[in-house]
This record gives C-alpha cells, structure tokens and sequence, in this order.
C-alpha cells in the first residue's frame, strides 16, 4: 500500500487522542494503515508515553520498530522505559537491522540491555548486537549493521546465484554484493551486470570489482562521512585489523549522524554547551545556556573596567564613545566570519591543520583588503559629513583597520590550535571569539587613540 506523508494539525491530533482515550483499535489501526513509520514516529511524539504504547501495541512488528528508530531519543527513551523487556525485544527488536537494535538498546541500562538480550528470539541477531554494543558508538563499529550479501570469490556462478537468492531474502535493501576469499577478508564486490553479461564465467573472482573503497571499524563517524560524500558511495563495507568483512555502513545510517553534529556545531557556535531542543525542560535550557552567558558577562564586564582605565580619553572627547558599538561590533563579526570558514574547511576536510601558516596568511591577506575597505568608507564618513576632530576621525578609522587585521587572524588561529588540542573546534565561532574580539578591540582603540594624544 502506498503511504503518503501526512501533516499533522491540531484537529488530527485531536481526533487521534480521542480514538485513544475511547479504545477504538478498528479506526486507529486503518488511519495508521495509510501512515508511514516516520509519521507515526512523529504522532507518537504528540502523545503521552501510555497513549504512544497503544498506538505502538496496535501496529505490526515490523511497522512498530520502524517507527521507534525514527523516535526522538528522549521521547524513545520515555516511552521504552516502562516496557517490559521481553516486549522491547519481541516487538520491535526481533524486526530490526542489527545497527538499528543497537541504536535502540545502547540507550538503556546496564541490567535492561542484558533483559533485552535475552528475550530475542534470534541467537545470531543477538550474538551480533552484543558484538556491535562493544565498538564505540563515534565508530564505524558502532553503527554498522550486518545484514549483507556475502559471496565466495572461489563459488561457481551458480552457487553464487543460489546464495545471493537465499540471502536477499531477508534483507529488505541490496546495495553491494561482497566478495570475500576462505578466511572470509574482503577482495571487492560482485557487479550485478556481469551475472547477466557473463553468466558462463567459471568463478566469481573472474568477474569480481577490486576497486572497492573500505573502512575500518575504529574509523571516526566524521571520516566514513567524508568518505561516502567524496567517493559518491550508497555504501561503506567495514573490515577489521586483518581485513575480515564485518558489516557495512550505508548512507541513510549516517545521515542522522551528519544531523547530529550539524546542530551540536550551530549550538556550539551560539552559545550552547548540550544538545537541547525546544520541548526539553526549562531546567535543562538554562543549564545549556547559562555558561556562556556568564562568560560574555564576564567579557562585558572586562570591557567596560578597560573603558574605565581611559576616562581622561571620554572627558576630553566623549564623541570618542559613539564608535565603541562600531569597534566591538566589527571585531565580533570579522572574527566570527573567519573562525567559521576555518571550521567549515576542518568539518569537510579541505583544510588540515597543518597548514595553519599557510591560512593565517591567507586569512591575513584577506583581512588588509577588508581593512582597507572599511577603513577608508568610515573615513571619509566622519570627514565629509560628520562634525568629529580630525583625531577621533584617525583614531576610528585606524582602529578599526587594526581591528579588523587581528581579529581576522585570532579567528583563523583559534580554531586550529582547538582541533589541534581535539577541542571542538565550533566553539570557537561563538561566544568564545566575540567576547574576546570585543575585549581586544577596546583595547586597540584606547591605545590608538592614546597614541595619536601623545
């Protein structure tokens, strides 16, 4: 049956928690019919944890562990925790890859985990998961699932058909089919093609594709990314230390991943130290943002004590604070422009650290054109059409070149020498460089014009 994508508004939410509330498993059961796991996934998010259980309660097995790995993980987390653990394994454990199940039961304790294991009905299935559960979950270990085709370079061509029959049976998606020798270490993949162009070939090694790209199960989630966006892949096998094929990582697993970091990156950049959303708690927000505020009431606090130290400078010119807001506004903006180019080039592997002297300087480059550029306009601003002294009018238009030259390369430089010390490096596009840019500028623009005071 086909499932359209269903939006939800008020009204059907209504109408699904009053079938709920009166039981009607008939009409539920046809309006989930017609929804896709996702969309399920998504209703049950809008219910309670024991009205999410009914509508879970009333789905196939395999419809409902669909659905539970598209969850978000707290409401997942909320829902499977008064589940009994015989129920978590037979309902939707038993019907799910093993990297999904893994995903799954990584999320509980310590005592549920063994629960679940022991109730799956599929020894292997377990056996696998329980292997899976050892790799870190930042791994191509930890995501990887098991469920391939798997072909003997030495098989026949009829015995490889015969197998590859019986394997893709219980597999919903085929994406490569493995070729592995006796020791069972990957030697490349088998092209579908050739079974139709050459199906007299005597063995499969005869027609196998050795140009096969793999990684290893330590391989950090970001590089097996990188490696599928590169090489154009739909899937990635795993090997071991020597070699062994152990499972494949496909492009829909990582894409949650690549979510993931690309809102841990975004709230790091604004200032927030956890992963939040919008529905956790009012507790949980403020935890995640009270850091860096502190800090940026620290940096203000800092500025306006260096502002203090130059009283003489505003009682003597008090125009001289009009262009405090410009000074700190710019070194914000022109160090937070370049740390996040640095750390978009660290993220998608165009910019090693090791070229660090070759990025301040081109960083440093792009910064004199910029300075010269702002400089002059504010310049010729304050002479043509503003009433300042000609030594307010200097003082700005020199700081702010100043400025824009040190915060340019404090951006640049920041972020590398965080990656280099295996310090996140998107912390260094939020508050982090606008507070200490504003600092800096306040001082650059007191000293300039102390200087051109005598």
């Amino acid at each position: 049956m086909l499932k359209e994508h269903k939006e939800f508004d008020n009204e059907f939410i209504r109408e699904i928690k009053a079938l709920v509330e009166a039981r009607n498993a008939d009409e539920l059961k046809l309006t989930l019919a017609e929804m896709h796991p996702a969309d399920i996934a998504e209703l049950a998010e809008e219910l309670d944890s024991e009205d999410a259980r009914y509508i879970y309660h009333l789905l196939d097995n395999e419809t409902a562990a669909e659905a539970l790995v598209e969850m978000d993980e707290e409401e997942r987390s909320e829902l499977l925790d008064d589940l009994p653990s015989e129920t978590i394994a037979r309902k939707f454990i038993d019907a799910m890859d093993t990297d999904d199940a893994v995903e799954i039961i990584r999320d509980l304790d310590e005592e549920k985990q063994e629960e679940v294991l022991a109730h799956i009905e599929d020894i292997e299935q377990a056996g696998d998961i329980v292997d899976l559960l050892q790799y870190d979950e930042n791994t191509a270990g930890g995501i990887m699932g098991t469920e391939m085709v798997i072909v003997n370079e030495n098989w026949s061509m009829p015995e490889c058909l015969r197998e590859m029959r019986q394997q893709a049976e219980d597999m919903d998606d085929i994406y490569y089919v493995y070729v592995v020798d006796d020791e069972e270490r990957l030697q490349g993949f088998f092209p579908l093609k050739k079974m139709i162009t050459s199906p007299s070939i005597s063995k499969v090694k005869h027609v196998m594709d050795k140009d096969l790209i793999s990684c290893h199960v330590d391989t950090p989630i970001d590089e097996v990314v990188q490696m599928i966006e590169k090489y154009n892949l739909v899937a990635v096998p795993v090997v071991d230390s020597i070699g062994r094929l152990v499972g494949q990582i496909t492009v829909d697993d990582v894409m949650d991943e690549v979510r993931e970091q690309s809102e841990r990156d975004y709230q790091l950049a604004s200032g927030i130290t956890e992963d939040v959303e919008s529905a956790d708690t009012v507790w949980k927000q403020t935890r995640a943002r009270i850091p860096w505020l502190l800090i940026g009431m620290v940096g203000g606090i800092g500025t306006s004590i260096i502002l203090g130290k130059f009283d003489q400078i505003f009682v003597a010119h008090p125009e001289m604070a009009l262009f405090i807001p410009l000074i700190g506004g710019t070194a914000g903006n022109v160090g937070t422009q370049s740390s996040a180019i640095v750390v978009q080039g660290l993220a998608n592997n165009s910019l090693k650290v090791g070229n660090m002297l070759k990025q301040v300087a081109k960083e440093g480059l792009v910064a004199v054109f910029n300075a010269i550029v702002i400089s002059a306009l504010v310049f010729a601003y304050n002479y043509f059409f503003g009433s300042q002294p000609m030594l307010v009018t200097g003082s700005v238009s020199i700081s702010l070149a100043l400025v824009i030259l040190v915060a340019s390369l404090f951006g640049t430089f920041v972020p590398m020498t965080f990656e280099k010390l295996k310090i996140d490096p998107a912390i260094a596009t939020g508050p982090f460089i606008s507070v200490t840019n504003d600092i800096i500028g306040m001082l650059i623009y007191m000293g300039v014009t102390l200087m051109l005071m005598g």
